[in-house]
């Protein structure tokens, strides 16, 4: 009986020890995916507003406020109607296109179609090169990763369920997205003030509760050795955690850079 009592929690020990390594296999290829998908949407806005500006009047399709001069590209993409695809396109990719995918495609398949995402928010996003300084950028971006990081590692260390939150940010983010959407016609600054602050809460919110989420649902199925399924995991993790940290970025860009 201490015999077999003694190799069952030998057993244990080893199965615990291989989730435990897989664990952060997994959130190692999480992480990875995320961080190349940042880099191509960094250089994909980067290489895109090079591309829409101008400095030779004679061939510029349009000049802007700040003396700069849009390009025939800039034009189509940021005054053309093609401007409304390029803004939506990404949304009617998550909304349509990534849930069919988790359920039926490949976790190469995934990856790929992820990378793709990634560029079109590159080219949707080049726009801020536009807005705001180079230097404000950088710095809000530097700001925005120390901040994810902090907010990551508390979500994968702590004891605390955050599971709770889930919901209560979920609302949050919708009505954010109402408020947004009023302020389009409002044009409020103190409303735009507020909705940046209460955006970037929401968002570090959601990074701590899907990083959390993320190693709870690994260590939920590690067992099971649905080699499959873990990777599409890693791949959907990557993406919400991709979306947190844009979404950061974006609104602590909204008070904290420098415009043009």
């Amino acid at each position: 009986m201490a015999n077999y009592q003694s190799v069952r929690t030998s057993d244990a020990g080893a199965l615990g020890a291989r989730i435990d390594e897989g664990l952060r296999a997994h959130m190692n290829k999480v992480y990875g995916t995320m961080s190349v998908g940042m880099l191509i949407t960094a250089a994909g806005a980067w290489a895109i507003s090079g591309l829409a500006t101008t400095s030779d009047p004679a061939t510029a399709a349009a000049q802007l406020q700040n003396g700069q001069y849009l390009s025939q590209l800039g034009y189509a993409l940021y005054a053309s109607p093609l401007r409304w695809v390029v803004m939506f396109a990404p949304l009617a990719f998550i909304l349509f296109g990534w849930g069919a995918m988790l359920r039926n495609a490949s976790a190469a398949a995934m990856q790929i179609a992820f990378y793709v995402f990634a560029a079109m928010i590159g080219v949707s996003l080049s726009s801020i090169f536009l807005i705001y300084t180079d230097a404000s950028i950088v710095q809000t971006f530097l700001v925005t990763a120390i901040a994810f990081a902090g907010l990551s590692l508390y979500g994968y260390t702590t004891k605390r369920d955050l599971s709770g939150f889930g919901t209560f940010l979920v609302m949050g983010v919708i009505g954010l997205i109402v408020a947004m959407v009023i302020n389009i016609f409002l044009q409020s600054a103190a409303m735009t003030f507020a909705i940046s602050v209460i955006g970037v809460l929401l968002f570090a919110g959601l990074t701590a509760f899907d990083t959390q989420s993320i190693k709870a649902n690994y260590v939920a199925h590690a067992q099971q050795g649905d080699t499959e399924w873990l990777q599409k995991s890693a791949i959907a993790g990557a993406l919400s955690l991709y979306l947190d940290f844009l979404n950061m970025f974006q609104f602590l860009l909204m008070f904290l850079g420098n415009r043009e």
